[in-house]
């Protein structure tokens, strides 16, 4: 006898479901994502290299601001070494020659440069004496030259001006107070420049006592392709600022000495000084020492002499510069610099504004360097034929 069946037992029933029954068992709980590895894109934390960049900026930061100051307080050593090389390079000549006749690299070296500086002394006491006397008087006749230029502005312009008393009485009470600190900073101004001067003439001098040791010196950290291309590059630097430097002293010597006998022919006095101001200033400050060399005479012969003399004086300054930029000039220094014109302008005002004074005096020479690398790496190639590389001719 069978006893009914029950839904414990496996038997199947009207609403029982069929088909195999899984075991039964604790349900599986979710699992959380692993966590992302340190530095990954989804990670939180910052990378392990970041606190280490940051402090190799922050360390290079500082080592830059101390290399700026560094540079900025060295600025004044750095124009004398640049100074001292351009000297070396302008008695180099001269110390080879000496070297060619038998002499010593040193002992060449020291008599070029002292050499140098005994035609400097010697000149100075050829014309020192006259040089100073007029220089002192036209000093003195300054406030004489004020007075003269305050009456004529007030006559024809009716434009008043301070007198000299007020102006030296507002000028003791603007730095009458300073006086202690300005004799001071004199002082400093001369040992200075004496220390300068020594610092310029003793490296000048070394680089020339080196002259071929330095080049090797230099040269043996390159290949012989470069040491060849170095060494001409060194030969034309040097003939260009030798030869610059030169053509300078050439044409402010003949504006000098044309400068004071027509200073000398006019009866104007000062002639002595302001004959050596117009041909220094002319020649050694770039692209307007012309209009400042001429002004100070003819405002001299304004005052000393009067209108008549002023306009001769003009009119001479001009004419000269006329003649010097179309005739002398080129005969003299353009085969040294080989340069148009208009881009020796550019140049010189280029550098001028980047690199001051200094820089607007070595412009050209440095331009000129600088065209020879060019012509040294790049070729230059044949023209083709075109009538827009000549003139046209004329017609009859």
């Amino acid at each position: 006898m069978t006893s009914p069946s029950s839904p414990d037992d496996g038997a199947t029933g009207p609403g029982t479901p069929t088909g195999p029954r899984t075991p039964s068992g604790p349900e599986p709980q979710p699992t959380e994502p692993a966590a992302a590895p340190h530095g990954a894109p989804d990670s939180p934390r910052p990378p392990r290299w970041l606190p280490r960049a940051l402090a190799m900026g922050v360390v290079a930061v500082f080592v830059g601001i101390f290399a700026w100051n560094a540079l900025g307080a060295l600025n004044g050593l750095f124009v004398n070494l640049l100074i001292a090389f351009f000297i070396a390079l302008v008695l180099e000549p001269g110390t080879v020659w000496l070297v060619r006749r038998g002499w010593r690299r040193g002992l060449a070296a020291a008599a070029t440069l002292l050499g140098s500086l005994v035609v400097v002394i010697v000149l100075i006491v050829l014309f020192g004496n006259l040089f100073v006397q007029q220089l002192v008087a036209l000093a003195q006749s300054v406030p004489r030259l004020y007075a003269s230029v305050q009456v004529f502005l007030v006559e024809r312009f009716d434009v008043v001006v301070p007198d000299t008393q007020n102006l030296l009485r507002q000028a003791l009470e603007e730095f009458g107070d300073d006086v202690a600190s300005g004799a001071l900073l004199v002082g400093t101004t001369l040992v200075g420049g004496l220390l300068a001067t020594l610092t310029i003439l003793l490296v000048s001098y070394y680089l020339l006592a080196a002259g071929p040791r330095f080049r090797a010196s230099v040269c043996g950290w390159l290949t012989p392709a470069r040491q060849q291309e170095v060494l001409h590059l060194w030969e034309v630097t040097q003939a260009k600022v030798s030869d610059y430097i030169g053509s300078r002293v050439v044409l402010a010597a003949v504006s000098t000495v044309v400068t004071f006998a027509f200073l000398a022919i006019l009866g104007t006095p000062y002639s002595v000084p302001l004959a050596v101001f117009v041909g220094v200033v002319s020649q050694f400050v770039p692209t307007i020492g012309a209009y400042l060399g001429g002004a100070l005479p003819t405002m001299v012969a304004l005052t000393a002499q009067g209108w008549p003399q002023a306009v001769a004086v003009l009119a001479f300054v001009i004419a000269y510069q006329q003649f010097e930029n179309l005739y002398l000039a080129p005969k003299v220094s353009a085969r040294a610099l080989e340069m148009n014109a208009a881009v020796s302008l550019l140049v010189v005002l280029a550098f001028g504004a980047v690199f001051g004074v200094l820089g607007a005096f070595l412009a050209l020479p440095v331009a000129a360097t600088i065209q020879a690398t060019a012509t040294t790496y790049f070729r230059r190639h044949e023209l083709v034929e075109s009538h827009m590389f000549r003139d046209p001719e004329a017609e009859v």
